[in-house]
């Protein structure tokens, strides 16, 4: 760092040494899901009041590259609050927003996040795709996949196909498919030193070394998966030249296809305080070609002693050529077609029961799980998935049991009956944590309360289904998520 910074390294390492930034990101789809998308997606709406909102309990100061980003005072705890479950927002370090909005998707793309647990990235891609067009998301790891697969579903995506695969296997699946991919590679996380002191424990060059050789290895697979004029989005959280600059060099004298988008108009100034630097790459800075040079100092670094977030680094690629408007390629296997109506007959008796909306589209079964496609879905045969769109639930002998993933995708005028619920009451937390609402709540849905299922919400902000019957409204939060 001595070597990269210069004279200021000092002030590097004193930054090591204070206190992290914290920031929570506003999920602007929350309750848009299923009915006039894209005119939603025109006007704040959503987001708007979920910061004014949040604002009401959290001291919310804005991160300045990322829309509806926002830091908070360590005090607020935002992750205790039921907000967070309801998937009102996502708590992600403010370095790590910068990347998503690089990639500049736009509703109705295929998008690869190829490297994506815990999901901050994914659900920020989501959130801008607004529910519309497919949005795959992708971890290598089995037990991280999962998580990435439940931050999905909390923030109430419904165009999203979780998968567990490698990198080499989607590109198999997926040659010259996806219009945007972003690539937020494993690395040595020198950017998580202040965050978590393991990270400081676990460097090492040896290991630096390793993460670069496998960081070629999945950018060429991301390459082979990007159709023509499209944009890739290359980030770490290190500082280390060799998996950053180095990284990208060693791509761009692979694949002279590609060239490097300069971006510094797309952040607000003072965020991109250092470029990228062309010295010290490794073993090939002596042949490096002056355009090369150049395009290596487009690409960003964000510095911990320069701003508030822990650092990242950034390179915005676009592969040459041009694509048909609005053409989009086959994966190798084609379509999922999907099944007939007649296999999900008990689901369209729950939607005609408790639902205001009629879902449309592709419906998908794996075993008794009912799920609705995202848009143009690809054919899961020989992938390892996770979540094939949006989970409805299970169909069960004669009736339907509606999912928690549905509960977070609706909102209150999408269904027949809700519940409405303070985030400042007893009831909800005592929802949260699987329990019979008190005798208030129940006498309130005795008067004028119908049978059937209910869309329990906080502040409006859907949270979880109960099922009034009998004077009880029966807690369906899932067991998994009590606290």
């Amino acid at each position: 760092m001595k070597s990269d910074l210069g004279e200021e390294c000092d002030s590097f390492l004193e930054s090591l040494d204070g206190d992290r930034y914290q920031a929570l990101r506003i999920n602007s789809i929350k309750g848009q899901n299923f009915q006039n998308l894209e005119e939603d997606g025109e006007k704040e709406g959503k987001s708007k009041e979920g910061r004014e909102k949040c604002s009401c309990f959290f001291h919310l100061t804005p991160v300045p590259w990322a829309e509806n980003g926002f830091y908070y005072e360590a005090e607020d705890a935002p992750g205790k609050h039921p907000y967070h479950e309801a998937g009102v927002y996502y708590i992600q370090e403010p370095s790590a927003m910068a990347p998503a909005g690089l990639l500049e998707v736009q509703p109705g793309e295929h998008v690869l996040d190829l490297c994506a647990a815990p999901g901050g990235k994914s659900t920020q891609l989501g959130a801008a795709m607004k529910g519309q067009g497919l949005l795959v998301c992708n971890e290598i790891n089995p037990s991280r996949a999962k998580i990435l697969s439940e931050n999905v579903e909390r923030m109430g995506i419904v165009n999203a196909l979780v998968t567990n695969e490698t990198a080499d296997r989607l590109a198999e699946v997926f040659p010259d498919y996806f219009d945007k991919i972003l690539v937020d590679a494993p690395c040595s996380g020198e950017g998580m030193f202040r965050k978590n002191e393991e990270a400081g424990k676990e460097w090492s060059p040896e290991n630096v070394a390793m993460c670069a050789e496998r960081q070629d290895e999945i950018l060429d697979c991301a390459a082979a998966m990007l159709r023509q004029g499209g944009r890739m989005v290359y980030s770490t959280c290190t500082f280390a030249i060799e998996e950053d600059e180095g990284s990208i060099a060693r791509f761009l004298m692979r694949h002279p296809e590609f060239h490097v988008i300069r971006v510094e108009n797309q952040i607000p100034e003072g965020t991109i305080l250092m470029p990228g630097k062309a010295e010290s790459i490794g073993e090939t800075k002596d042949t490096l070609s002056q355009e090369l040079q150049t395009q290596l100092q487009n690409t960003i670094r964000l510095w911990p002693h320069r701003l508030k977030g822990e650092g990242h680094y950034a390179a915005v690629l676009q592969k040459d050529g041009d694509t048909t408007p609005g053409y989009h390629a086959l994966s190798v296997n084609g379509l999922e077609k999907g099944i007939s109506p007649k296999e999900y007959t008990d689901y369209l008796s729950f939607e005609k029961e408790n639902l205001r909306i009629h879902l449309t589209g592709k419906f998908y079964k794996f075993g008794d799980q009912l799920y609705l496609m995202p848009e143009e879905m690809p054919s899961l045969k020989g992938l390892k998935v996770l979540r094939p769109g949006l989970h409805l639930g299970t169909l069960k002998k004669n009736r339907f049991e509606p999912s928690h993933a549905l509960a977070l995708a609706l909102n209150a005028e999408q269904v027949a009956h809700s519940l409405n619920l303070s985030a400042e009451s007893d009831e909800i937390r005592d929802y949260l944590k699987g329990q019979t609402l008190n005798t208030s709540v129940i006498e309130g849905l005795q008067k004028g309360g119908e049978k059937g299922w209910y869309l329990v919400c906080v502040d409006g902000f859907s949270t979880g289904w109960g099922k009034f019957a009998g004077g009880i409204l029966k807690n369906h939060y899932p067991k998994g998520l009590r606290k």
